[in-house]
């Protein structure tokens, strides 16, 4: 192989490279001046990630209430509405946007939501079940300590 054609390969790689850390791992942020990772999003994507964890919220708050009245079908029922099912499609645009650890802990909580739904309907111990929401409910924590949505017209 040339000289220059090495030299192609190897500028393709950097560009391919630095394309995935800027869209795949770091996303489109800054550091906000309360130490929080800001994700900037236009309204629309702002709005559509905002709703999601208005979801998340709904449903904790109805599968409390199922736990503390021993109504387990309720638990299963507020769970699987916040599910990997109910994630939906979230266009690449926003995606790319998103840094990975975001994204993980978003994944995970979908994730965790699902273990709930099923333990539930597998065990229907309510205790177990108020265990599982507080460790799932750790990702909303960490990940609002984390990072904030910053809405642009971009």
């Amino acid at each position: 192989m040339s000289k220059k054609c090495f030299g192609i390969v190897i500028l393709v790689l950097l560009v391919i490279t630095g394309g995935i850390y800027k869209f795949i791992i770091q996303g489109s942020i800054s550091i906000n001046t309360d130490e929080r990772t800001a994700i900037h999003l236009n309204y629309e994507e702002r709005d559509l990630v905002l709703a999601e964890m208005r979801a998340f919220l709904t449903s904790i708050q109805q599968i409390t209430k199922g736990i503390s009245e021993n109504d387990m079908q309720r638990v299963a029922d507020h769970a699987k509405k916040v599910g990997r099912a109910a994630q939906g499609e979230m266009p690449d645009t926003l995606m790319a946007k998103l840094p990975i650890r975001f994204k993980q802990l978003g994944f995970d909580t979908h994730t965790k939501f699902d273990q709930l739904v099923m333990d539930t309907e597998d065990l229907g111990d309510s205790n177990h079940a108020l265990s599982q929401l507080s460790i799932l409910m750790r990702n909303c924590v960490s990940c609002h300590a984390a990072y904030r949505i910053v809405g642009s017209n971009k």
